[in-house]
């Protein structure tokens, strides 16, 4: 599983093509320029040959990859830009309509995931550190239709709780899971480690929300009396990757 490296606040995105006996894996990563890379280059790992190849450069701090189904991909950056890299490396412009985002320490524009459906309905959701008022803060996540000119039809389906006033551990990786419910990972947020295995908040949590963000009627602590409904997994620090496994389809 491919990660962003943090090396550098101006980054290039690059592709990895991962070779061994099994076949030919395509991976994503972002390289920092302070990992600076001819447009190809070739690295040799205890278990594979992986050949790197520049794709487009000039991003900043980019957070999260969705491709799209023409074969272009949508780009965050944390600093509160959503782009479309096309197939020959062009960066767009900063499409409009992204919602306000805070924009300090480790927060700002997170991942972005494709709707499952997102061929007929042009879909997108996008998770973000939101400014909440009085120096607080806390992960969202919003939903919104990727139109010619930018987002249109931006709403806002889940906030974390409690907010908080923190720089740090906003998670989130956003996965659908085969159900077509979406899991969505969220931090600590550095200050609130004492509340991560309480289920009265959503701090330190793995969340799991239907698509209009509620909760799906089989989430394991929603009979539970206090706890968030929207709970799938607690007790974690920051959790900033997360996939399914492709043979069973669990998180």
């Amino acid at each position: 599983m491919s990660r962003p490296v943090w090396s550098s606040p101006r980054a290039q995105l690059v592709t990895a093509s991962v070779v061994h006996t099994l076949g030919a894996i395509a991976l994503l990563v972002f390289a920092g320029a302070a990992c600076a890379l001819d447009d190809t280059t070739g690295v040799v790992t205890q278990k594979a040959k992986v050949q790197l190849t520049v794709v487009t450069r000039g991003l900043e701090h980019p957070w999260g990859i969705a491709f799209l189904p023409d074969g272009r991909a949508l780009v965050t950056e944390r600093p509160g830009r959503l782009r479309i890299v096309d197939r020959d490396g062009k960066a767009s412009e900063p499409l409009a309509g992204v919602p306000a985002v805070d924009a300090v320490g480790q927060g700002g524009l997170l991942d972005v995931a494709l709707d499952p459906d997102f061929a007929r309905n042009q879909r997108i959701y996008l998770s973000y550190a939101e400014p909440r008022g009085d120096g607080q803060n806390g992960t969202s996540v919003a939903r919104a239709k990727l139109g010619a000119n930018g987002l249109e039809d931006v709403t806002v389906i889940f906030r974390q709780q409690p907010a908080m006033a923190s720089r740090h551990h906003f998670g989130s990786r956003l996965v659908f899971g085969r159900d077509g419910n979406l899991f969505v990972t969220l931090g600590d947020r550095n200050s609130g480690r004492d509340k991560v295995q309480s289920l009265d908040n959503h701090i330190g949590k793995i969340v799991r929300i239907d698509r209009d963000g509620k909760a799906p009627v089989d989430n394991p602590y929603r009979k539970q009396p206090g706890a968030m409904p929207e709970l799938w997994s607690v007790g974690h620090r920051n959790v900033q990757g997360a996939a399914l496994d492709p043979a069973t389809g669990e998180l």
